[in-house]
């Protein structure tokens, strides 16, 4: 459906043009352009809890039947000595200082520069 248009005889206009009319819009922008980034710990982490692998493609249909999980403390419990090694990891990973502020996006920048391109002429007021 065209926004605006509530007749037959509009939306069979609306169809037919070579461009078709756009509703107005107040401003043109991208809502929250600045995502976080991905912790770096998070891999650590998941292998600590315990993550499923993916199987490998020669294995037997016995094998593929049972799915082989890699975590430390899912499979073994949290007292394992062999968990010492990923937890020293997680450790020194959490404590690690974050890097510096991450940039900010310039893409509202842009599309407010190139706003009037976009919607074209108009009359003033």
């Amino acid at each position: 459906m065209v926004a605006g248009k509530n007749t037959p005889a509009s939306l069979s206009r609306a169809a037919t043009q070579a461009n078709p009319k756009l509703p107005p819009l107040p401003k043109l922008r991208v809502r929250k352009p600045d995502r976080a980034a991905a912790n770096p710990c998070l891999t650590i982490m998941s292998t600590m809890l315990g993550e499923t692998q993916p199987r490998e493609e020669n294995e037997s249909d016995n094998e593929r039947a049972n799915v082989r999980s890699q975590g430390c403390w899912a499979s073994s419990g949290y007292t394992t000595a062999g968990c010492a090694a990923l937890e020293q990891q997680l450790r020194a990973c959490m404590d690690a200082r974050k890097g510096g502020e991450t940039q900010k996006s310039p893409i509202n920048h842009y599309l407010s520069r190139f706003y009037p391109q976009i919607i074209g002429p108009h009359k003033r007021k």
